[in-house]
């Protein structure tokens, strides 16, 4: 038996390795001078940035499959969640209705 984890656990955890290897990528960048450091004490600021910055666009595009997934999954959940609930509630009106006549 196979354990697959949900769409929407997948989905977060490739785009936090997105933004992690960004983060990488861009401490590495700065550190050696190919990008300014910011100013002052705002290094780590600058970085988390400018990383935040780079990975949204990559994982708009390299997560579309998996977005997809996850969209479908919430979806399918919430039509479910809509249809106990008018179950719930007919049923409500139904024993309101049976004591209003009696």
């Amino acid at each position: 038996m196979s354990l697959k984890p949900s769409a929407t656990i997948r989905y977060t955890a490739m785009r936090l390795g997105i933004f992690v290897g960004c983060l990488v990528l861009v401490a590495g960048l700065v550190r050696l001078g190919w990008v300014p450091a910011g100013l002052g004490d705002a290094n780590p600021a600058w970085v988390v940035l400018l990383a935040l910055v780079l990975s949204a666009p990559l994982s708009f595009v390299l997560l579309r499959k998996q977005r997809d997934e996850m969209s479908a999954t919430i979806t399918g959940r919430v039509a479910g969640a809509k249809q106990k609930l008018a179950a719930s509630r007919s049923q409500e009106d139904a024993a309101d209705d049976a004591t209003r006549v009696a």
